[in-house]
């Protein structure tokens, strides 16, 4: 059975977590690029696997080698600024419409990025301690999912809305400099 009062615990608590996180600016410029349901189901669906693994794993994900998450997180944050640097020339309807937009291939993108850049982290390892603080996997889970997929829909929503309001070189570049201070500063994480 679902202890209401866990779950709206757990969801404010990751969903405060969260928001100033950069799984909202991932889902801004995933949402500005490609169709925003099709980024949501591979957000969402890593976000899922998160949490399965922090409600099964407990407080044992607090033991992994933050410093390789750290640093391969910061790889793929400078990898996404160079490469939206490099497409920054580009007009605004190239832009919004990539090659491939298929289903597979920007949910894939879409799972891939959140599946990494989020394993370990803090909202990962707070659902994992109160998983085993509360005894309620449950009513952890189902919180901390919903918390999840709320700040990335909004992300993701909020892509498409600023796109409407600012040019997309401008968003663009803006969201490549964020990416390189993420990177730089998981870089930095890692080593320090």
């Amino acid at each position: 059975m679902i202890s209401f009062s866990v779950t709206a615990l757990v969801f404010g608590v990751v969903f405060l977590a969260e928001l100033p996180d950069k799984t909202a600016l991932a889902g801004l410029v995933l949402g500005t690029r490609y169709r925003a349901s099709y980024v949501f189901v591979g957000v969402a669906a890593a976000f899922a696997v998160h949490v399965v693994l922090a409600v099964a794993a407990g407080s044992v994900l607090t033991l992994l080698p933050q410093q390789l998450v750290h640093a391969l997180t910061g790889v793929l944050f400078l990898g996404g600024a160079a490469m939206l640097l490099l497409k920054g020339g580009e007009d605004d309807e190239e832009v919004r419409q990539p090659a491939d937009q298929s289903f597979w291939k920007v949910s894939g993108a879409g799972f891939m990025l959140i599946l990494v850049a989020e394993f370990g982290d803090l909202t990962q390892i707070m659902t994992a301690n109160m998983a085993a603080r509360y005894d309620d996997p449950l009513s952890v889970g189902l919180g901390a999912v919903l918390a999840l997929w709320a700040v990335a829909g909004l992300g993701i929503v909020g892509g498409k809305a600023l796109m409407k309001r600012v040019p997309l070189a401008l968003i663009t570049k803006i969201a490549a400099l964020l990416m390189l201070g993420l990177g730089v500063w998981s870089l930095y994480e890692a080593i320090a």
